[in-house]
């Protein structure tokens, strides 16, 4: 199956009208036409992860997070990118990014679903009712500490940060996968109790909790590699021919 055919069947899952504007997604670097046998599911295209696409000898790469932000004025080995791209083209490996089209019409129903949150609302729309996050209730009270051994159980997380105390109790929950600081606020407007994301920093988390809102932080990989799972079930579905294989999950960082 040509590439540009495995794009189409993406884009008809995960439109990328669905994106954010400041978001670059879709095929990124690589030929349309290039026949795909073989695909790799990763959350970033680090150094390593494209090492491991070109030994595998892999005909197309899928990220969730986009190697390319930002425009770009030339692709040397003189920066980090640049060979990370010279790499892909020279072993003639499509590169493909579905970030926050992915957030909106997949990872936030997956990640809500897997902690068992019900009665569920966008937290923050996007377009046409649909959005990043999900609002709704845990299966039952519970306290804070409770609920993050919940999140650690559901995301196979070593370790989650949390802000709040952890005999207080929560319910009404709000869960954005990533950086979630620029949607506190709608986890405020919701009058949540408890606020589930990642990458959450010190002045932030105080001031949530002086604000009613407890938080849990389970990093930005740590729910986040949910993605390569479940994009990989879903090509299954709909792809003849094709092997897929996920990179290993790894958590980026380790607590001594």
């Amino acid at each position: 199956m040509r590439c540009s055919e495995i794009c189409t069947l993406l884009e008809q899952e995960y439109s990328r009208e669905y994106a954010c504007d400041w978001d670059n997604v879709g095929l990124l670097a690589g030929r349309r036409e290039k026949e795909v046998k073989t695909i790799l599911l990763a959350l970033d295209a680090t150094d390593e992860v494209v090492n491991l696409a070109a030994e595998k000898k892999v005909d197309m790469l899928i990220t969730h997070h986009p190697m390319i932000f930002s425009p770009i004025k030339r692709v040397t080995d003189d920066d980090m990118n640049g060979r990370r791209l010279i790499t892909l083209i020279q072993n003639d490996i499509s590169y493909y990014a579905m970030h926050t089209n992915y957030d909106t019409r997949g990872m936030a129903d997956l990640a809500a679903r897997l902690i068992g949150l019900q009665e569920c609302t966008v937290l923050e729309e996007i377009k046409d009712g649909e959005g990043i996050g999900r609002v709704g209730v845990l299966p039952k009270e519970m306290t804070l500490k409770e609920c993050a051994l919940l999140v650690k159980e559901a995301y196979h997380i070593p370790s989650v940060k949390i802000f709040g105390c952890e005999d207080t109790l929560v319910y009404q929950a709000a869960i954005c996968p990533g950086a979630g600081r620029s949607t506190m606020k709608e986890a405020l407007r919701f009058d949540c109790d408890v606020y589930i994301t990642g990458d959450i920093d010190h002045h932030t988390g105080i001031d949530a909790v002086d604000q009613g809102l407890c938080i849990i932080d389970a990093g930005h990989y740590g729910i986040e590699h949910i993605f390569m799972e479940d994009v990989k079930d879903y090509l299954e579905k709909v792809l003849v021919g094709v092997h897929m294989d996920c990179v290993p999950v790894q958590h980026p960082f380790i607590v001594v």
